[in-house]
């Protein structure tokens, strides 16, 4: 019986030139997912909000002062966003006469960050992986200097 040979191409069949001919064709794809550059940056919108953290100890004003502006992070990555300002209110507490009385030990406090979100049709202001929505009480406010769970968004402003 005789027995059918490839097609050769030089030293190489049919089958070894294809495999040759894939092979390049995924490296440069690869090679091109990873170099290329988008030259139009995504559009962005600016926005300030305001979260307020309850029930403070006192000294972390001024702790928080020496510290700000303060640049947002999450998941060990700065995001475009800083904590600019913090304020502080009195914390009060409900007295056994029913009356409210501040107390000397905590306060609440204001803080105003200023961020870069994505300019989508849809507005859902998202800064890393939280969204930012007024009434929001499970926010987690992180800089390089200041942490604080369980904060409550109270303002949004967008800037264009």
């Amino acid at each position: 019986m005789e027995e059918k040979k490839a097609f050769r191409i030089g030293k190489l069949n049919i089958v070894d030139l294809t495999a040759i001919v894939l092979l390049i064709a995924v490296v440069a794809f690869g090679a091109y997912k990873l170099l290329r550059h988008d030259d139009a940056p995504a559009p962005t919108i600016g926005v300030t909000y305001v979260v307020r953290v309850e029930k403070a100890a006192t000294e972390m004003y001024d702790t928080c002062q020496e510290h700000l502006p303060s640049t947002l992070m999450a998941s060990g990555a700065l995001l475009d966003g800083q904590i600019v300002a913090v304020d502080k209110t009195p914390y009060l507490v409900l007295g056994p006469d029913g009356e409210w009385y501040e107390d000397p030990d905590h306060i609440n406090l204001y803080f105003t960050i200023e961020a870069q979100v994505a300019d989508t049709p849809v507005m859902t202001t998202k800064i890393g992986e939280q969204e930012v929505r007024i009434g929001k009480t499970d926010y987690i406010m992180k800089s390089e200097y200041i942490e604080f769970q369980f904060g409550t968004v109270v303002d949004v402003q967008w800037r264009r």
